[in-house]
């Protein structure tokens, strides 16, 4: 195995970690070292156990906290001073976060909202997300009213209403049972598939249809990034992070 195979370089990387830290006490390092590189339109996996850092990486670039150190870059550009209404990136939580009080359209029109969009913009992109993840009919219904599998569909559709190039999900198959997580991979793929998005999701474990190769002792990868043709990759790349311990894409074989 050649640890140097195909490696990312600066120049196609559309999100990229490089030397980041995160300490929460100044002591103890919940993230070390991590360079990270993700190209447009891949979809990649933080592959880990509890407490490797994943959720933490994914909330650094999302906005929601800060480096200690290091530097991260979306489309070549730093985000240290954006926050995060700025960065573009629609989020899936483990916990889903939907307003229980609030209808299934008004929990997909809220980031619209926010936005700026007018009434009629939200009714129109709010009905093109429910059709995308299969929901159409459930406008009306409140999160307690929905399974949580039709939970799950409903906090992918809010990451997706607002058209991001970047979406990014920690652990979004956690919470599921096993037959709604088998049908949920397949259904989070089909979306990828359709729209092309820049992914970036966290997990715990790894099933052979996400295709997760060992290439090193701190990284796991298994890519299958964009390729020449403009249709976007379908398969995903996974990154293994060990707690406390750094993850280098560049030390991974990708193909």
């Amino acid at each position: 195995m050649n640890p140097n195979a195909d490696m990312n370089t600066n120049d196609d990387a559309y999100v990229e970690f490089e030397r980041v830290c995160k300490s929460y006490d100044g002591e103890t390092m919940v993230v070390h070292d991590v360079d990270l590189r993700v190209r447009k339109g891949e979809f990649l996996t933080l592959l880990g156990p509890s407490g490797s850092g994943k959720t933490t990486c994914l909330m650094m670039l999302a906005g929601f906290e800060v480096p200690t150190s290091g530097a991260i870059r979306i489309d070549g550009r730093s985000v240290h001073a954006l926050p995060p209404r700025k960065r573009g990136i629609g989020m899936v939580f483990q916990n889903y976060a939907l307003f229980p009080h609030m209808t299934v359209s008004g929990n997909l029109a809220f980031p619209l909202e926010v936005r700026g969009f007018n009434r009629e913009e939200c009714r129109e992109r709010v009905a093109r997300a429910l059709r995308l993840v299969r929901l159409s009919g459930m406008e009306d219904r409140r999160p307690g009213q929905l399974s949580g599998g039709q939970q799950q569909r409903v906090a992918i559709a809010r990451a997706l209403v607002f058209e991001p190039d970047l979406v990014l999900m920690d652990e979004p198959l956690g919470a599921l049972d096993r037959r709604l997580r088998e049908e949920m991979q397949y259904e989070i793929r089909r979306i990828h598939k359709s729209l092309g998005v820049t992914m970036v999701s966290s997990r715990t474990t790894s099933k052979r249809r996400w295709s997760c190769r060992i290439a090193s002792r701190s990284c796991a990868a298994e890519t299958s990034s964009k390729s020449p043709n403009p249709r976007p990759s379908t398969k995903s790349r996974s990154v293994h992070l060990s707690p406390a311990s750094s993850a280098k894409t560049t030390a991974c074989t990708v193909g």
